[in-house]
Parts: C-alpha cells; structure tokens; sequence
C-alpha cells in the first residue's frame, strides 16, 4: 500500500466531465456509494439510452448553477444512515483528487441539509486512497487546465 494517498476527512475535488471544477467533499469509508446534491433532476431518452439531466449549485457565496447532462448507469435502492432506502440515479463520471483522475458510480440525490454536497464513498477510495480523520482539506485544489476554461 506505498502507493496510497492520505486524505482528511473532507477534501476538494473537481468534477470535469460535468463542467464542475471545485466541489467540497465528504470522504466517508462508513458509505458505499458516492453522492451528489442535484436540484432539478429530470431524465430524458438519447439514442435509445436513458440520460439524465441535473443542476449542481458551485462557488461559494456567489453560488452557480452549473447544468449537467450525463449518461444513467442504474436506478438502484440506496439505504441511507438513517435506515430509509430510496431509489437514486447513478451516473459514472470522472473525479479530480489529490492530483489523480478516476471514474467513479455516484448517487444523485437531495444532500441540500447536509454539510456537504459530495460524499465520496468507500467505493471510490478503496485501493486508490486511505483517509485520516485528524486531517481536513490536506490536498491542494484541483488544476483543470486545458479542460474546462478554468485557471
């Protein structure tokens, strides 16, 4: 395990394929599956495949909207920390961490009463990352350079 990165409990990440180039995480190994607040959530049919269309809010005080389209993986049941299992929409999309890129299932739902609009789940760490809980936000912010227009 020499190759595995040490991250806090909360880190930020970028989201490229979906236009999203800063984004707080939650990093949870207690959690499967990854999750992501989506408003406005609505599917559509593309080629015959089943798409999915969603807002993520970025920024900080001056929050934005930021459109995304990407393709459906699944509609499965999750089961929440409070015992409560709900069906959700999976996509699978790239992540920028800690100077990797990787792709990763996640879960759209409504995490807006939550502290955070990305959990990273145990799923997306295994093998690739361990997390400190005494660390917090211990990676510099993502470079999108030459993807998205971000500097």
């Amino acid at each position: 395990m020499a190759d595995v990165i040490t991250l806090g409990w909360r880190e930020r990440l970028a989201l490229p394929t979906l236009g999203i180039p800063l984004l707080k995480a939650k990093l949870d190994t207690g959690a499967r599956s990854s999750s992501l607040h989506v408003d406005a959530l609505e599917h559509f049919e593309r080629d015959g495949e089943t798409w999915l269309r969603f807002a993520v809010n970025v920024g900080g005080r001056h929050r934005v909207a930021v459109v995304c389209e990407s393709r459906a993986l699944d509609r499965r049941a999750v089961t929440d920390t409070g015992g409560r299992r709900t069906m959700r929409w999976f996509i699978r999309t790239e992540v920028c961490l800690a100077g990797d890129r990787f792709e990763v299932d996640i879960n759209l739902t409504d995490r807006r009463h939550m502290l955070f609009p990305m959990l990273l789940g145990r799923t997306a760490l295994q093998g690739r990352f361990a997390v400190d809980p005494a660390l917090s936000y211990s990676q510099p912010r993502p470079v999108m350079a030459g993807n998205m227009g971000v500097s």
